[in-house]
């Protein structure tokens, strides 16, 4: 799907996993993980998008891969594995926001380490994004952060912490975390939701704030149906968001963090500010938008959200 204009390979990394989402009465099974939602959409944006993960070859994780194939993903840096794919058995609330039970020990989904994740230093990625599990389970999540820092010298980094109580209720342990992938990256996109359970008490713009006096160039809040807010050295910017008949809210943040991608690399991190960052936070509300509108995460082409 990549064209001259976007030939420079964008690298998402985490985990690509099985949701079970309820449906009449039964667990229907969908392909999910933060991360593969976030590639999902920066390849039918038009991106070289190249996923970073353990890649079963069980049925399930076979038909991640083909769904990650027929979204124009390459993984070609993905580990083929026996190891089962981590799956999530979700519930969704009368609003339809989710909430997850993962099955992840001895999945190929968290099995990272430096023997086989690609080297910055001769494939040159734009960006990495990164983020939600894949940062926090060990042992992986250690070799990963080792090989994002050396990705760092050479790419900015998106992170998405994306927070999973249900999978580490110590906020203490969360914190340590989040901080630390924090002081490896250049932009950070959470939700407000991450941050009250992370930071309770604290205000969403000075816990921001903080991240940008420590050196980041931009965190994005998203706040569902009540749109987003840039943080910058510059100033803070707030979007609405837009209205739609919401089926389910599953891949709605993924689809934020691929439209930051986006904009960093076709804009560059520096003119993210005022009204160019207001411009590519109401993309981003569209597009997540279209995503809440439809079953699983299911992110827009660059065709539908500029309809």
């Amino acid at each position: 799907m990549s064209n001259d204009r976007f030939a420079p390979e964008i690298w998402v990394s985490g985990e690509v996993l099985i949701d079970l989402i309820p449906k009449d009465g039964q667990k229907i099974a969908i392909v999910g993980g933060g991360p593969a939602n976030t590639a999902k959409a920066l390849a039918k944006l038009g991106f070289n998008s190249c996923f970073i993960d353990g890649m079963s070859t069980g049925e399930y994780g076979e038909r991640a891969k083909s769904e990650l194939l027929a979204a124009g993903v390459d993984l070609k840096y993905s580990k083929s594995s026996k190891l089962p794919i981590c799956t999530a058995d979700v519930t969704l609330d009368s609003s339809g926001s989710a909430s997850y039970i993962f099955t992840i020990a001895g999945t190929a989904t968290f099995d990272f380490s430096l023997d086989w994740l690609p080297k910055p230093q001769t494939n040159h990625p734009a960006v990495l994004h990164v983020g939600t599990l894949g940062t926090l389970i060990e042992p992986g999540a250690t070799a990963l952060h080792q090989w994002a820092s050396s990705v760092s010298d050479y790419a900015p980094i998106v992170y998405d912490p994306n927070i999973r109580p249900s999978v580490q209720p110590d906020r203490d342990l969360y914190e340590a975390s989040v901080a630390k992938w924090a002081a490896i990256s250049s932009v950070i996109k959470v939700s407000d939701d991450d941050l009250a359970w992370l930071y309770p008490n604290e205000n969403e713009i000075a816990i921001a704030q903080r991240w940008i006096s420590e050196g980041l160039a931009l965190v994005v809040i998203t706040k569902g149906s009540s749109g987003l807010i840039g943080v910058t050295s510059q100033g803070v910017i707030s979007v609405p968001g837009v209205k739609v008949n919401v089926v389910d809210t599953v891949g709605a943040g993924d689809t934020v963090g691929a439209i930051i991608v986006e904009a960093v690399v076709e804009k560059g991190l520096a003119a993210l500010h005022g009204e160019l960052l207001s411009s590519v936070l109401s993309r981003a509300a569209k597009a997540a938008a279209i995503t809440c509108s439809r079953a699983g995460a299911q992110p827009p082409s660059k065709s539908e959200i500029e309809e």
